[in-house]
C-alpha cells in the first residue's frame, strides 16, 4: 500500500456473509466474504480481521475510517467495538439520520434493510436512470429505483438456499443440495439434478416474473443489475438480468461514506 493513502474499510454485514472490502485512494484494492459469527466476540474478530489482512499481506493505515452496513443486529456492536479497538475511531453506521442522496418513499423507511438502500445508491450512481436491483442473499430482494434516484420500495422473497433447505427438511426422502450449478436438462435423471433443476429454474423463472411485473407497473424501462452469491449463475439463464455487479454494495458503502465524511 502506498504511503499516506487514505484508507476505508467497508463492511457489509448479512445474515449468511458478511464482505469486507478496503478501499484506497478511492479505488477498491482487496476484498473477503466470510461467513457471519453472531456469537463472535470481539477479540475473536480482531484476531480474524488481522489474518486477513496477513493473507493478503495488507498493510493496513492504523487511522483507516470505516463505514458498516448490518442487518444482524447482534453483530454490530461487535464489529462497532471492534473498528473502536482495532483504528481507534467509530465507524459510519448506514442508518436513520445518514446522509444517503437518495429520497426513500415507502411507508416506513426504517424497516428498509440498510444493505438494500446501500446497493440501490451505487446502481443509480453508477446507471444514473430507472433500475431495479436483484440481490441474491439469504433472502432475494428486488429494489425499485425512479429515473429521477429516488427509492421506491420493492419485493422481498424466500432466498436459495432458505428454500433448498427447507424442501431438504420437510420432504424425508430429499438429501440436502449446497451446490448449485447449471443443469445439464431441464428434465433431470436423478434426484439431486432434478433439484437443482428445480432450484436454478425455479428461481430463474421467479426473477423473471417479478422483474416484468415491476416494469409493467411502474411504465420505465429501468437496467437490471444483480449482485449476490448466485448472480452470475441466474443470470446465464435468462435476458432478463442486464448486468451482475459483485461490489455494488461495497460501492455504496464508499458513496455513502462519502456524502458523509464531513
Amino acid at each position: 500500500m502506498a504511503e499516506d493513502a487514505k484508507m476505508l474499510l467497508a463492511i457489509d454485514i448479512g445474515n449468511t456473509n458478511t464482505v469486507i472490502g478496503l478501499f484506497e485512494d478511492g479505488k477498491l484494492v482487496v476484498d473477503w466474504r466470510i461467513r457471519t459469527v453472531q456469537d463472535c466476540t470481539v477479540d475473536e474478530y480482531i484476531v480474524l480481521i488481522h489474518n486477513l489482512f496477513l493473507a493478503k499481506n495488507v498493510k493496513i493505515d492504523p487511522h483507516t475510517d470505516t463505514v458498516i452496513s448490518c442487518v444482524v443486529p447482534p453483530m454490530l456492536n461487535t464489529v462497532v467495538e471492534f473498528c473502536n479497538k482495532y483504528f481507534n475511531k467509530l465507524p459510519l453506521i448506514i442508518g436513520p439520520g445518514i446522509k444517503t442522496g437518495m429520497p426513500i418513499y415507502v411507508d416506513n423507511p426504517r424497516e428498509v434493510g440498510a444493505d438494500r438502500i446501500v446497493n440501490a445508491v451505487a446502481a443509480y450512481e453508477t446507471y444514473r436512470k430507472a433500475v431495479i436491483v436483484v440481490d441474491f442473499g439469504t433472502a432475494t430482494t428486488f429494489d425499485y429505483i425512479s429515473p429521477n434516484g429516488e427509492y421506491l420500495g420493492g419485493v422481498i422473497s424466500p432466498g436459495v438456499m432458505i428454500s433448498s433447505e427447507a424442501l431438504f427438511q420437510k420432504a424425508s426422502k430429499l438429501p440436502r443440495v449446497e451446490i448449485f450449478a447449471k443443469p445439464k436438462y431441464v428434465v433431470a435423471k436423478n434426484t439431486i439434478a432434478s433439484m437443482n433443476s428445480g432450484i436454478i429454474y425455479g428461481y430463474t423463472g421467479l426473477v423473471e416474473g417479478i422483474v416484468n411485473r415491476i416494469k409493467k407497473e411502474v411504465q420505465t424501462d429501468p437496467r437490471v443489475v444483480a449482485t449476490g452469491g448466485l448472480a452470475h449463475l441466474i443470470a446465464q439463464e435468462t435476458d432478463t438480468i442486464d448486468a451482475v455487479d459483485d461490489y455494488l454494495t461495497l460501492r455504496g458503502l464508499k458513496i455513502i461514506f462519502d456524502r458523509n465524511k464531513k
